[in-house]
């Protein structure tokens, strides 16, 4: 941005400079692709307005809610949760590991570094629903695939922000140690990880926010979970019973992320 002093007054006000050609290309691309998705994914609004009576009739049969399986909805509930905190605990403790070789000043060579970089960005990046479809394939249904499931989505998740957390740590301790004749694991021990345990406790508390959302998903696909008994109701028309399950995982959430906050005011 640039503005044109005036000599007889103030500065005008600024003004945005004109694009560039290969900037402006790039903006028509994107604007065109933006059309372009609509189209294909057949974005209509007249057809939202003509799923209205739908919508409200739906609604109108979610009310009141139905009690009638409140304890297998419960059940079903807590296994999710389960599954959340099992998975989340597996994560977080195979990614301490892996956060120290992936943090370039404490992992042993180079090439070990990057190696494991790679390895935490392919947890990250594959979604926990086609974990769960894998692991699903691998031991069959039940939350014991949701469980390793979440575990391996937590390590791209906790694997990338322990090791930033541990590269953020204060240096000094670390070379003060060094200094003194202290080995890598007294270093990790001893310095690193006490400077960044309110990063590690902040990431683990964040990914287990997320597992206990993820975890409702994995049902679908067979991993166990509340997700089962919410895709039953729905494909019944049971919408008395679906209600039941939404609020119930929305009370979860709910909890779940209230307490994890606590418990970071808590760490900090």
């Amino acid at each position: 941005m640039r503005s044109t002093p005036d000599a007889a007054g103030p500065a005008a006000p600024a003004r945005f400079e004109p694009p560039g050609a290969l900037a402006f290309a790039l903006g028509v691309a994107a604007f065109a692709f933006l059309v372009s998705a609509f189209r294909a994914t057949d974005v209509s609004l007249p057809e939202l307005v003509r799923g209205g009576p739908s919508a409200l009739r739906i609604l109108g049969e979610m009310f009141p809610p139905s009690l009638d399986r409140l304890g297998p909805v419960a059940g079903s509930l807590l296994q999710t949760f389960q599954m959340a905190v099992a998975g989340t605990a597996i994560g977080c403790a195979l990614s301490l590991p892996l956060a120290v070789l992936a943090t370039r000043h404490l992992s042993p060579h180079p090439v070990l570094h990057h190696a494991t970089r790679v390895v935490v960005a392919i947890c990250r990046t594959v979604p926990d629903l086609v974990w769960a479809l894998l692991f699903v394939a691998i031991v069959g249904l039940g939350p014991f695939a949701g469980v390793f499931a979440i575990a391996v989505d937590k390590i791209g998740f906790c694997g990338r922000f322990f090791a930033e957390a541990m590269e953020e740590a204060d240096r000094k301790p670390q070379e003060a140690l060094r200094a003194l004749g202290a080995g890598r694991p007294a270093i990790i021990l001893g310095a690193v990880l006490p400077a960044a345990t309110p990063g590690l406790i902040n990431a683990a508390l964040f990914s287990l926010e997320k597992a206990t959302r993820s975890s409702v998903v994995l049902g679908l696909v067979g991993a166990g979970g509340i997700g089962i008994e919410l895709q039953v109701s729905m494909d019944m028309f049971r919408y008395d019973e679906a209600i039941t399950i939404i609020l119930a995982i929305l009370a979860l959430v709910v909890v779940v992320e209230q307490c994890s906050a606590w418990l970071r005011r808590r760490a900090m």
